[in-house]
């Protein structure tokens, strides 16, 4: 069953009562309440929400990801648990002793699905993909001829129409502000399912900024991206140069974790497909498996 994704956008008072959240809405002053068990993401949007410390630790407890934003209403912050899986500490020595060989295998399956899936949308957009299609087959180990970047410049002069003259950077022009919101959201799925299969996502196999607390999920997450495209994509494609933050467009960037992905020839939810990729990932680092399991788009 696919976990619920919450989100609160105006001022309201969050407790709980026999494992339920409980919900006081200021405005328009009622209550609802939810399973906590159901809730795998939670996002709070509002500088006048109170949220109770039983909240959190419950929230926390079942492995809930709770993101703040800040007054911009931009994801700011996130919450995960600490103790995420049993076999978490054998899990963890597993990780860091990952030989560097392996981390580079991993790392080139990485960007080959995050290619090949750059490659389909463009396809799906109806734009030229021969480039990318080719140049995921010479993805060498570790990309050590970088074709990530040299991919991201040609996806990137393509993917949106010539009238937004797009260039992708965090603090640019519309839509970045879309992809950073969208971005966010599939960072904090990533990470709760990581620590979920016992993972610690300080430790990257290729980022390495040690001011980063979520090296290995931006990593993971990266054959992800292109869903968020997606959906950016067609935003645009409703809004044409009109794209500062709408509820509309939010609420399209929310459902990020129900749409349908392929994953193994299986259709599933993209909150449950990543759960599987860190799974895989998990099996790689033990010695299991040599492939991490990616969705294609």
């Amino acid at each position: 069953m696919i976990k619920r994704t919450l989100y609160f956008g105006n001022p309201a008072y969050l407790k709980t009562k026999n494992e339920q959240l409980i919900i006081d809405l200021r405005e328009p002053g009622e209550t609802k309440q939810a399973a906590i068990e159901d809730i795998g993401l939670l996002v709070l949007d509002n500088q006048q929400i109170t949220i109770t410390q039983a909240v959190l630790a419950k929230l926390l407890a079942n492995n809930t990801a709770v993101i703040t934003c800040d007054q911009s209403h931009h994801p700011t912050g996130m919450l995960l648990n600490l103790d995420g899986h049993t076999l978490q500490s054998q899990r963890f020595q597993a990780q860091i002793l990952a030989s560097a060989p392996l981390k580079k295998q991993l790392w080139q399956q990485t960007v080959i699905a995050k290619i090949v899936n750059q490659a389909s949308l463009l396809g799906q957009r109806r734009q030229e993909n021969k480039f990318l299609v080719n140049l995921s087959k010479n993805v060498l180990s570790g990309d050590s001829s970088n074709c990530e970047a040299k991919a991201a410049g040609y996806y990137w002069k393509n993917l949106f129409p010539e009238f937004l003259n797009f260039k992708r950077f965090r603090e640019g022009d519309p839509p970045n502000n879309l992809l950073n919101y969208g971005y966010a959201i599939l960072r904090a799925l990533v990470a709760r399912s990581l620590v979920g299969s016992g993972l610690l996502p300080t430790l990257g196999i290729f980022h390495r900024n040690q001011y980063n607390a979520y090296c290995l999920a931006d990593d993971i997450m990266e054959p992800y991206r292109p869903f968020v495209d997606k959906v950016v994509c067609d935003i645009v494609r409703a809004n044409g140069r009109f794209l500062e933050m709408t509820p509309m467009m939010k609420q399209q960037l929310l459902g990020i974790p129900a749409m349908d992905v392929m994953l193994d020839d299986e259709k599933s939810p993209l909150m449950n497909a990543v759960q599987r990729t860190t799974a895989s990932l998990s099996k790689c680092f033990e010695g299991n498996s040599r492939k991490i399991l990616f969705p294609v788009l």
